[in-house]
C-alpha cells in the first residue's frame, strides 16, 4: 500500500520548520547517560569531528528552491536553524558562519529565520554576547542541584555543576530580559534526582519550569542493560512519589505524562479539533491513520549529523539515515524515502490495524525493538487495555476539570 508519495516529501521540504546541525561530535563533558556514550551502540563512532561549513551551506542552497516555491503554504513562515552536538560551542566558528550565511548570503524573502542551541553551558560565558545579539533560544542541560547533577562529569571525572551555574548566573545577571525570555533548562531523570527535586531547584533558583526527560531506552548495549536499569527512573513514577504531586503536575503541564496523554486524547477523540480543511468535509472516523505515531519525514525537522547523514530527527539511530551530504552534492532520493517509509508502514500495518489506540499512538517506529526486519510494539492495545486508557483520561478530567480548557486553548489551538 502507498501511504505516502514523493509529493508528501516535497511538501514537507517546502514547509520545513526546523533544520538541525550536529556541528561537532566533540564534547567537553562525559555525561554517563549521553545517547552517544557508554550505554549505547546505535550511533556513528565519535571521532571529535566538526561538520564542514560547506556541507551546511550546500544543504541550505539545496532547500532554498523548496522554501521559495509555491509549495510553501505560508506567506511569512519561520524556519529555525538549530545547533546541536557534542557540545556545539566547541565549534563556534561554524555557528558564526552559518548565521552570517543565512543573514547575508541567501535570498529567501518570505521566511523569518530564528536560531536555537542545546548546550552544556561550560563555554557559555565566552559567547553569550553573540547569542544575545542574534536572539538565540538556549536550552541548557542541567539535572538540578550539585548532587542531582553528579552524572554530568568532564573527561577527568570532575563534576561540572559549579562551572555551569557560574556561567548561567553571568548570563542572567548581564541580560536578565533575554534570560527570562530565551533560556530554559533540560534535566534528565535518574537515580540521583527526582521530578520533585528538579522542579523545586529550577523554580527556586531561576523561576523556570524545566523539561524533564528520561534516559533513552533504545539502542542500549546488551552488556549494559542491567546496569542501565539500575540508574533509570520513570518520570511518571517519580512524579507520583512527589509530596506536592498535584501542584507540580499543574506547573509542568505538557511536560507531565497525564497532561500530554490527555491532550492526545482530546485531539483525536473530542470531535472539536481539525488538522485541515479536509477534516471539516469528512468524518474523521473515516480517515485512515498511518501505522504507528511516526512523524512523516521532515514535517517537524531535518537533522544533519557531523558525518553528513540526513535524518528526520536527532532521536533515532544513525542507521536510519535518509540521505547524506558529500563534498560534491546532496544525496536525497525523494521517491526512495517515500518507498522506504511505505515499506516500514507495511510491516506494521497488520499489527497497527487491530490496535484500538491507533489514533493516539505516539510510538516512533524507528525506536521499536527489532526494527526494521521484525519490529515489536509494546504499546499495542486490545479492547480491554483501550477501555482502561479511556477511563484514565476521563478520570483525570473529572479530577481536573480545568485541564480541558487549558489544553484546548493553550495547546491544541496553537
Amino acid at each position: 500500500m502507498e501511504y505516502i508519495t514523493s509529493d508528501t516529501i516535497i511538501k514537507a521540504l517546502a514547509n520545513l520548520p526546523q533544520l538541525v546541525f550536529e556541528v561537532t561530535d566533540e564534547c567537553n563533558l562525559r555525561c554517563r547517560y549521553c545517547a552517544y556514550g557508554e550505554f549505547y551502540d546505535d550511533y556513528d563512532c565519535r571521532e571529535n569531528k566538526k561538520l564542514p561549513v560547506e556541507y551546511a551551506t550546500r544543504l541550505i542552497d539545496y532547500l532554498l528552491p523548496y522554501w521559495n516555491s509555491n509549495r510553501n503554504a505560508s506567506a511569512m513562515s519561520s524556519i529555525r536553524i538549530s545547533f546541536y552536538g557534542g557540545e556545539p560551542l566547541l565549534n563556534f566558528e561554524f555557528i558564526e558562519k552559518i548565521v552570517d550565511y543565512v543573514k547575508n548570503k541567501i535570498d529567501c524573502p518570505n521566511h523569518v529565520f530564528t536560531y536555537s542551541m542545546t548546550t552544556n553551558a561550560i563555554l557559555l560565558d565566552r559567547y553569550m554576547d553573540f547569542l544575545k545579539e542574534y536572539d538565540f533560544s538556549i536550552l541548557i542541560s542541567l539535572d538540578g542541584n550539585e548532587e542531582n547533577d553528579a552524572y554530568r562529569i568532564d573527561c577527568a571525572g570532575n563534576g561540572s555543576y559549579g562551572r555551569v551555574i557560574r556561567n548561567v548566573d553571568r548570563l542572567r545577571d548581564k541580560y536578565p530580559d533575554f534570560f527570562e525570555r530565551n533560556v530554559n533548562f533540560n534535566a534528565v531523570l535518574h537515580n540521583k534526582n527526582s521530578v520533585e527535586g528538579i522542579y523545586e531547584f529550577f523554580k527556586a533558583k531561576y523561576n523556570k519550569i524545566p523539561r524533564i526527560g528520561e534516559w533513552n531506552t533504545t539502542g542500549i548495549r546488551k552488556d549494559k542493560i542491567k546496569e542501565f536499569y539500575q540508574a533509570y527512573r520513570s518520570t511518571a513514577q517519580s512524579l507520583r512519589q512527589a509530596e506536592h504531586y498535584d501542584e507540580i503536575e499543574r506547573e509542568l503541564f505538557m511536560e507531565s505524562v497525564n497532561y500530554k496523554s490527555l491532550a492526545l486524547f482530546l485531539f483525536q477523540y473530542s470531535g472539536y479539533v481539525y488538522n485541515d480543511y479536509l477534516e471539516l468535509l469528512y468524518d474523521k472516523k473515516q480517515l485512515l491513520p498511518l501505522p504507528t505515531g511516526t512523524c512523516l519525514p521532515f514535517t517537524k525537522k531535518m537533522y544533519v549529523t557531523v558525518n553528513g547523514k540526513i535524518l528526520p530527527c536527532e532521536r533515532i539511530g544513525h542507521q536510519f539515515s535518509l540521505g547524506h551530504i558529500t563534498p560534491e552534492e546532496i544525496v536525497l532520493d525523494i521517491q526512495g524515502i517515500a518507498d522506504k517509509y511505505n515499506g516500514y508502514y507495511s510491516r506494521m500495518e497488520k499489527r497497527c490495524g487491530t490496535c484500538k489506540n491507533k489514533r493516539t499512538c505516539i510510538q516512533c517506529l524507528f525506536n521499536l525493538k527489532g526494527m526494521p526486519e521484525n519490529p515489536v510494539c509494546y504499546g499495542y492495545m486490545g479492547k480491554e487495555e483501550f477501555d482502561k486508557y479511556v477511563e484514565r483520561q476521563l478520570d483525570f478530567l473529572r479530577k481536573h476539570p480545568e485541564a480541558y480548557r487549558k489544553i484546548m486553548e493553550n495547546v491544541i489551538r496553537v
